[in-house]
């Protein structure tokens, strides 16, 4: 088991305050000496990632993914892989295959000593419905009949008290008639539900009758139309954590009011010998808040079904399929979610933090290549005609032992087009008339001139090269200059789309305070160009990742893709230009 206090040479967890509470769980043994209904030992640190799949996942829910299994990994426990299925107009099955592959994406999984521990709140339906009918007839629970419109009206507000349904005291038995009579489809849709008989007057409005079961005649996509009744939410949640054994049940802060009832629940249910003590405990942290982003599952809903980004993948999009996407790796996700801690206390992350870890995640890694992305052609007059040298650079400069990679120069190549001014500035080092520059990798060249079209437009630069100064040789001592460009072969160059993506918005918090999001859109958020690369670019794989040079980190789309015709998609730049 890993410790924050080893003498080890592990590196030291980072501390949090869910760590501090399982350490103090593990020094008193509160969750030892338990077993599975097989017998089994259990671990003594179980935690459980229960999403709802009526969405794709998105960063935040990255967060809790990285919390909930890698608390499990450090402290040798397990973590269940659970879908809170029980509102079947808004699940689906795409959805649950999402889910399943963003987990494994991000490098978890729910295995423990070869058994796997993935469940349904589905799974436990019978169960779920037992349990509610013994609260009815243990005198917790009670069949309301009022409206929704009265249910509302009674219930009060946080300065008057709720008041008691006409319905409260009706008998058990005709209670569980009623429950029986739902559950085999007799009534309409909202025509009856299922309260817990706790405190119309407590200051927490969650423990006013909260509703455990309403009437929804919806096919389930696991259970078809077996059920016309569900389980709410704040039922369901803690009975399926007692019955999956979990012992740390790590929420967001939006549930903290709802842990009394979660309490309560498996309270009552431990009276009536469902589960033994010690039962499971609900634990709040702080959610993921990045600025730039939203993460509304109905604003992100509306962003695809408008048209204003290109499906839930769209690399723009902060849903994990579309981070990926754009070239982000688990390992810097992983590092993004580790770095933005873990507390009690609501906070905004900055975009730039995400930017970061993807950068750092990629430099030692990811292979150089050259891609001149706003082409200008440049041609070497005294280069000669139709022949063509083989130059070399590091697959990765600080990784020599990675080998080198060669590519051709030969008499026109294509450039950056502002890496040419006519009449430049004051600091500017790059190609001018007159002035000398390195072509990064290659040779010293000179500019003379330029061709322009009949609007003025410059269409090519003219320069001639030193035929002693290639890079690698002895004679490049020799040439002191300031420039240093980069360039590919225009009859060797691999053309290429190249998808640069930026902030889908320009508002740090486009939805804040009832904003129309959609007025923070950014227009410059995504520029497709046709752009120019080294040859043995043609053979990057879906899914691979470069740092093309100067212009930051790549991925080849894992959609678009083809064999020999890659596309890629920026995911980061190489610094930072919104920090300034």
């Amino acid at each position: 088991m890993s410790n924050e206090n080893s003498n080890d040479n592990t590196p030291a967890l980072a501390s949090n305050f869910l760590r501090g509470i399982i350490l103090a769980d593990l020094a008193e043994a509160k969750y030892a000496d338990r077993t599975d209904r097989d017998g089994q030992r259990l671990p003594e640190v179980i935690t459980r990632f229960p999403p709802e799949p009526n969405g794709y996942l998105h960063i935040g829910h990255a967060k809790s993914i990285c919390l909930n299994f890698g608390l499990a990994r450090d402290y040798v426990g397990r973590c269940n892989m659970r879908f809170d299925d029980t509102n079947p107009e808004k699940e689906e099955q795409e959805y649950v295959d999402t889910i399943l592959d963003s987990v494994k994406w991000l490098g978890f999984d729910w295995k423990d000593e070869g058994r796997e521990h993935l469940y349904f709140a589905s799974d436990y339906f019978d169960q779920l419905y037992a349990m509610a009918e013994y609260l009815i007839a243990s005198g917790h629970a009670y069949v309301d009949s009022q409206s929704a419109a009265e249910m509302v009206t009674n219930r009060g507000n946080f300065g008057e008290a709720g008041k008691n349904s006409p319905y409260r005291e009706r008998p058990a038995a005709e209670s569980v008639d009623l429950f029986r009579r739902m559950k085999a489809g007799e009534f309409k849709d909202g025509e009856h539900i299922l309260r817990a008989k706790i405190d119309m007057a407590s200051p927490n409005m969650n423990m006013r009758d909260p509703a455990i079961y309403r009437i929804r005649h919806a096919h389930h996509h696991r259970t078809g139309d077996k059920w016309c009744i569900y389980p709410m939410y704040d039922y369901a949640h803690p009975i399926e954590d007692a019955i999956e054994n979990v012992t740390h049940s790590i929420c967001t802060l939006e549930f903290q009011d709802h842990r009394p009832f979660y309490d309560w629940v498996l309270e009552k249910l431990a009276e009536g010998n469902f589960f033994k003590q010690p039962l499971p405990h609900q634990y709040e942290f702080a959610r993921l808040n990045v600025t730039y982003v939203v993460t509304s599952k109905r604003k992100l809903r509306q962003l695809v079904e408008e048209g204003i980004v290109d499906g839930w993948d769209d690399p723009r999009m902060p849903t994990i399929v579309g981070i990926r996407r754009r070239g982000y790796t688990p390992e810097a996700i992983q590092l993004f979610c580790d770095r933005t801690g873990t507390t009690k206390s609501d906070g905004w992350t900055d975009y730039g933090v995400l930017e970061g870890a993807l950068r750092e995640d990629l430099d030692p890694k990811a292979p150089r290549a050259i891609a001149v992305l706003r082409p200008l052609k440049l041609i070497i007059d005294n280069f000669p005609e139709g022949e063509s040298i083989e130059c070399s650079a590091p697959i990765h400069p600080h990784h020599p032992e990675r080998g080198n990679r060669t590519f051709q120069i030969s008499k026109e190549l294509w450039i950056e087009a502002d890496d040419f001014m006519e009449v430049p500035t004051k600091g500017y080092f790059r190609l001018f008339p007159g002035n000398k520059v390195r072509l990064r990798y290659g040779y010293v060249v000179e500019c003379t001139g330029c061709d322009k079209d009949a609007d003025g437009k410059v269409i090519a630069v003219h320069c001639n090269y030193f035929a002693d100064s290639k890079s690698g040789t002895e004679g490049s001592a020799n040439y002191k200059v300031k420039g240093n460009l980069h360039w590919v072969s225009v009859a060797h160059a691999l053309e290429a789309e190249v998808r640069l993506y930026d902030r889908l918005f320009t508002d740090p918090n486009p939805d804040a305070g009832g904003k129309d999001f959609k007025l923070a859109l950014n227009p410059n958020s995504k520029e497709v160009v046709t752009a120019y690369l080294e040859s043995g670019m043609a053979s990057a794989m879906p899914d691979e990742k470069f740092q093309f040079e100067r212009h930051g980190y790549f991925v080849a789309d894992r959609v678009d893709s083809k064999v020999g015709k890659p596309v890629f998609n920026r995911g980061v730049t190489l610094k930072d230009s919104w920090g300034k």
